[in-house]
């Protein structure tokens, strides 16, 4: 099983690790096709007896709680993203000289002769909404279209479905690039490199390299951030990739652009890199105010988008377009309601540092609601970078007092609320004290920082909870 396309499965000893999202589908496939597939998971919980019982009745043989164990015969490996290399079965299998692939890997190879080339867009934090955004811009210009891969629609399906796409944009987690080596885009993005993961990476060198995976093989264009600083930045993996003969490294920034960049003259996008004679011509693409929400990270988010979108030729119009019918999902910068003068934000996405910097740097006086799990992150930076524009701060979730620290070592003027208790009334109670710190003009805002599962399900169940004590107070 080499790197070309393997075309008879009929019979083949394929192993799925991993139930879920990915592993049902790709365990779906490969019966289909004709391998012999066996499922191995490491749980054995309800929701996992439910999956199994439904690929059983199709006769896929599963193995419930043996994750570690590589099944005799085995001839392929196809692994859930979220495995850790560092797993027995990984070991099991390279012993074995078994190739492990991922789930993009899978439907990277299960593509027909006339696929749909992708636009891969991957990055810490953005990738999503630039994703969604770039969908947006090329159904604009009357392409079929979709935003497929880590964003919740699964890559299997949309390579292996009835419906023809002409092109598609695809979320990429470091995690999916890791099991991916065979993956060439059209064009992709590198959005930004901030330390996230690295308990499954094992380093930030080692996160970087399989953030640049998504370059390797590029045709047309290489899309980095300009204006990211830190080492290594975006660009250090565009020279570092190997890509085909004529594609463009093409730069994105929030300022001016130069030859081969897109960026901001006067409030209005403009490219550099797709037109006639760059040196001397800039395309109009888009009003900043096209941009929903016009916060700084996310012009360059739309910036992104419409480097992708011109790569694969689409014109000007289709991006001013679709920028103006995109609306961002829930929990990213989202405006909940004025209250008494004071506007209240909802950015409970911000489940890392990185994320919560983008969303400080959006605001001029701010009472910021952060904490949660930290998963190893620390402040210092977040804290020492906006400080002069926290008016107030209130902490909530476990490691709350990381973030105490730190303001206290780099803001200790801001007053500071430290709520210790983790009910489901925590919320309500963190809302009223932000009231009570605010005044007119200013923006409560939550932004996290941190993950969210120590007090609610999920960052969506936060951020419902922040809306409805919101709502509570304007009652």
């Amino acid at each position: 099983m080499g790197s070309g396309q393997v075309t008879d499965w009929q019979g083949k000893h394929v192993t799925v690790a991993g139930l879920g999202v990915s592993g049902v589908p790709a365990a779906r496939a490969l019966h289909g096709l004709g391998a012999e597939v066996t499922v191995v998971n490491d749980g054995d919980d309800a929701r996992a007896r439910e999956q199994a019982a439904e690929l059983e009745a199709l006769g896929v043989t599963v193995r419930l709680g043996y994750g570690e164990t590589l099944p005799g015969g085995t001839e392929l490996i196809v692994t859930a993203p979220g495995w850790r290399p560092d797993k027995p079965l990984f070991a099991a299998a390279d012993r074995a000289g078994v190739p492990v692939w991922g789930d993009v890997e899978l439907a990277w190879r299960l593509r027909g002769p006339d696929a749909a080339p992708w636009l891969a867009v991957t990055g810490t934090n953005g990738k999503t909404t630039t994703v969604q955004m770039l969908a947006s811009i090329l159904e604009a210009a009357g392409l079929r279209t979709a935003a497929v891969g880590n964003i919740g629609v699964s890559l299997l399906d949309a390579v292996l479905g009835e419906e023809p796409y002409d092109v598609l944009a695809v979320e990429l987690s470091s995690y999916q690039l890791h099991w991916a080596p065979s993956l060439r885009a059209h064009s992709a993005a590198v959005l930004n490199l901030a330390p996230d993961h690295l308990d499954w990476h094992g380093s930030m060198e080692a996160y970087a390299r399989d953030k640049g995976r998504v370059y390797e093989g590029n045709r047309v264009a290489c899309v980095y951030n300009a204006d990211a600083t830190g080492k290594p930045s975006t660009e250090d993996l565009v020279r570092e990739a190997d890509v085909e003969e004529g594609c463009r490294a093409v730069g994105f920034t929030l300022g001016a652009p130069g030859p081969s960049q897109l960026g901001v003259v006067e409030g209005i996008l403009v490219d550099r890199a797709f037109v006639e004679n760059r040196q001397r011509n800039a395309q109009e693409l888009a009003e900043v105010s096209d941009v929903n929400p016009p916060a700084p990270h996310n012009i360059a988010n739309a910036l992104a988008a419409a480097a992708l979108a011109r790569a694969y030729g689409v014109p000007a119009s289709a991006v001013r377009d679709g920028l103006r019918a995109f609306t961002p999902d829930a929990h990213r910068i989202a405006h909940v309601a004025d209250v008494d003068g004071v506007t209240y934000i909802d950015d409970s996405k911000a489940t890392n540092t990185h994320a919560a910097e983008a969303s400080l740097a959006a605001y001029d006086s701010i009472v910021w609601i952060a904490g949660g799990l930290a998963k190893g992150a620390t402040f210092d930076e977040l804290v020492g970078g906006a400080a002069k524009r926290l008016r107030g701060a209130v902490l909530i979730g476990r490691d709350r007092a990381l973030i105490r620290e730190a303001l206290a070592r780099h803001a200790p003027e801001v007053p500071v609320v430290d709520l210790g208790r983790t009910d489901t009334g925590a919320m309500l109670q963190a809302v009223q004290e932000a009231q009570r710190l605010a005044r007119p003009g200013d923006t409560v805002l939550l932004a996290p920082a941190c993950a969210s599962m120590d007090m609610f399900a999920n960052y969506n169940k936060r951020g419902d909870a922040f809306a409805q004590a919101v709502r509570e107070l304007g009652a």
